[in-house]
């Protein structure tokens, strides 16, 4: 480039020894606009220039970076620069390394190249080092990366990275020198890079695949493990590899000075008590006097205290901690001083990067509004809200300080593709293997409506079911749903089988209460078939009007583990609205999760659930309309449906249920955890104590690659002779 300069300096001196010019033209350009370049030559008609002015505009020129040539003429007193501009990168490829999407585009922003970037080989080469890095940093050594270029015009090209990975370095042994206190086991379970482990291919296995970039890292997340343990002398070096380019193996190694472990002695909150009552904070801490030192429960208390301050309106308000130890003691004191600033009020709402959705169905999802006063609470449920609706990929709520007391609130969200088509399914050991599937939008034109096409299928159930559903209509308190349906379903009893069939439709109406619990009502039309596999059981033909009101509460912190939380509601069917069916069914349901880690130091979750149902005859009832006992979500011991009424009999109108859990981790890193249970329920035709049963057992569950799964062994307690009972079940897709 520089001797093209060269030239082009030496040409135009030549030419131009001082001239004057009417005016200025600026031909091939398309990087930059005619006002841009204008103004780079800083051009005034009818003055004199010199050659060196010129000069000195082709190097501006030349430090965009966009031109490969440019030339200089005059022609009737006016000034001619003619670009040859360098040409762009139209079309991106890669072989041999990476193929999606999503990580191609992460490689490509961490190498440096996008598609309409200027090209150049200077550029270019580069580029390919850092490729090889990169390639390095993952593991692979002695890589080769191959780049083509093809011309597509003159004004662009297209890449194409040709890469052999090379081999990967697998860590044979990685040695934690020093470590006495804290077992290998906990700290590889924070760790990247692990030692090859037998049968490495198997899942949950680990491969030993060195990665380069996270081995500095890895020292810092065993020096973790030992802050969160009490260890707040200790020291990690960093860890050292030993790599054997003939086998590509390396033995890691690791120095680790332990040093004493510390309880804590006393916790001091420091804060305004017009704003907040310290005493009021203590209890909620995680962090408790005479328990070992956990930085971990540091951090989430100092998020806690900062939290409450914050909703009170101080939004920027900031809790800074000391720890204090006794090294004679090995104790330390904890104290927190709380800066809670000034109160900000909301100024404004801007919300950007919805190209589909409407303003308003974001807005309804924000619980904060102009002149509301700062709350930290609602923040961050805002955030849970919009990541609920299924609508957006990403959610992002900035806050910007516009003044002493007031801030703009900046929604940015990357919206989803919310029309998809799902297929799955599960197995359980009373309906065998489940399939499903679904076709819906769940944001319609951008309005937030449902729309969707749903089907299950199994051994003893088929459901095909289309909704629509408004979560807020008018963007606001209120929902409406509508669906039509078909479901087969065959029940299996004591000494019946019964084929229950219907098709129907259904209107609802909801209407939230608060962030966590919702009213409605349900009106339903089905005609039904029941068909009896029995000589005295007649079959029976109906139809079945009924309006359900309901309510229910969810304040759980997960849908898959809930570590605390309840989940709670209740409903009331009335069938007799027109139609044969004449009965009122009561359903009421409670479930309760409680974590035990801040009192016992280890990964237990309480579980407890009940369910409570009343069915009352008040005209025309069937033993489709019964309630059953039995199985994995009532009691565990026994088949699903083992317990119901029998030929001919009246229904089972009154059934209790409960069960409590205890479950632990068993391999933390495959997202195991075992457990033991307690199940007991009651079921009967007038009475809830008729037939009364209780199983415990323990079992395994699996979040898995495909969805949840149980193991259940089970042993029913007090079963008596006749009684379908299960020793093993398992499920797919289901959770307690």
């Amino acid at each position: 480039m520089f001797k093209k300069i060269i030239y082009v300096l030496v040409v135009t001196s030549a030419l131009f020894a001082q001239s004057t010019y009417k005016a200025i033209e600026f031909k091939g350009l398309s990087q930059i606009s005619k006002t841009v370049a204008l103004e780079t030559s800083k051009f005034e008609p009818n003055q004199k220039y010199t050659n060196r002015q010129i000069n000195k505009t082709l190097k501006k020129f030349f430090e965009f970076g966009y031109f490969k040539d440019i030339s200089v003429k005059e022609i009737d007193d006016k000034l001619i620069f003619t670009f040859k501009e360098k040409p762009f990168i139209a079309q991106i490829d890669m072989e041999g390394y990476k193929t999606r999407d999503d990580d191609l585009d992460v490689l490509y922003s961490a190498i440096g190249i996008k598609k309409g970037h200027m090209y150049s080989e200077a550029k270019l080469k580069i580029i390919k080092t850092k490729l090889l890095e990169q390639l390095k940093q993952e593991g692979y050594v002695n890589s080769v990366v191959e780049v083509e270029i093809n011309k597509l015009n003159d004004n662009s090209v297209s890449i194409k990275f040709l890469v052999n990975k090379g081999s990967e370095i697998i860590i044979q042994k990685f040695n934690y020198n020093g470590a006495k206190k804290i077992s290998i086991g906990d700290m590889e379970d924070v760790c990247v890079n692990k030692e090859v482990e037998t049968m490495s291919w198997f899942f949950g296995q680990n491969d030993g695949v060195m990665n380069f970039d996270q081995l500095e890292y890895d020292g810092l997340r065993i020096k973790d493990v030992y802050l969160e343990n009490g260890f707040l002398d200790v020291k990690v070096g960093k860890p050292f590899s030993l790599i054997d380019f003939n086998t590509n193996t390396s033995i890691v190694d690791i120095n680790i000075k332990e040093g004493k472990q510390y309880k804590v002695n006393n916790i001091i909150i420091y804060v305004d008590e017009k704003i907040i009552k310290a005493k009021t904070i203590y209890p909620a801490l995680t962090l408790k006097k005479g328990r070992i030192f956990n930085i971990k429960k540091l951090r989430k208390d100092t998020e806690h205290i900062k939290t409450l301050v914050a909703n009170k309106g101080y939004a920027f308000a900031r809790v800074k901690y000391d720890i204090r130890k006794d090294v004679t003691k090995g104790t330390t004191d904890v104290i927190y001083n709380v800066l809670a600033g000034d109160k900000v009020y909301i100024n404004d709402v801007l919300i950007s990067g919805n190209s589909r959705t409407l303003d308003r169905v974001i807005r309804r999802n924000v619980y904060l509004a102009p002149s509301d006063l700062f709350n930290l609470t609602d923040l961050t449920d805002s955030k849970d809200a919009l990541k609920r609706t299924g609508f957006f990929e990403k959610v992002k709520i900035d806050q910007r300080r516009i003044s002493k007391n007031k801030m703009n609130l900046l929604v940015h969200v990357q919206e989803a593709a919310t029309g998809n088509f799902i297929f799955g399914g599960g197995y359980g050991s009373y309906d065998g293997f489940i399939i499903n599937g679904s076709l819906n939008d769940k944001n319609i034109f951008g309005s937030g409506l449902n729309l969707g096409l749903s089907a299950e299928l199994s051994k003893k159930t088929t459901t095909y079911t289309i909704s629509l559903k408004n979560p807020a209509i008018r963007d606001g308190k209120y929902s409406g749903s509508a669906s039509i349906h078909k479901t087969k379903s065959e029940i299996t009893y004591t000494d019946s089988n019964l084929t229950k069939e219907s098709v129907g439709l259904s209107l609802g109406v909801g209407r939230s209460l608060g962030r966590h619990t919702r009213v409605g009502a349900t009106y339903s039309l089905d005609k039904i078939d029941e068909v009896y596999n029995s000589t005295t059981t007649a079959d029976k033909h109906y139809i079945s009007s009924s309006i359900t009101p309901y309510i229910s509460f969810n304040n759980t912190d997960s849908y898959l583990l809930p570590r605390k939380g309840m989940i709670a509601s209740t409903s009331l069917e009335l069938a007799g609205i027109g139609g044969d069916a004449k009965y009122i069914k009561s359903n009421t349901s409670y479930k309760y999760f409680k974590g035990l880690e801040d009192y016992m130091d280890y990964d237990a979750i309480f579980r407890y659930r009940a369910h409570l149902g009343v069915l009352q005859d008040r005209g025309y009832v069937t033993q489709g309309n019964s309630f059953y006992l039995g199985g994995t979500s009532s009691v565990r011991g026994y088949k699903s449906y083992a317990f119901g009424p029998a030929t001919d009999a009246a229904p089972y109108s009154k059934t209790f249920t409960n069960s409590a859990e205890i479950s632990m981790p068993l391999i933390p890193k495959m997202k195991m955890r075992w457990g033991l249970f307690y199940d007991y329920g009651m079921i009967g035709e007038n009475s809830f104590t008729q037939i009364k049963r209780s199983g415990t057992g323990g079992l395994i569950e699996w979040t898995s690659p495909v969805g949840p799964i149980q193991f259940i062994f089970a042993k029913a307690i007090d079963s008596k002779p006749g009684d379908s009972t299960s020793s093993f079940e398992f499920s797919l897709g289901s959770t307690f």
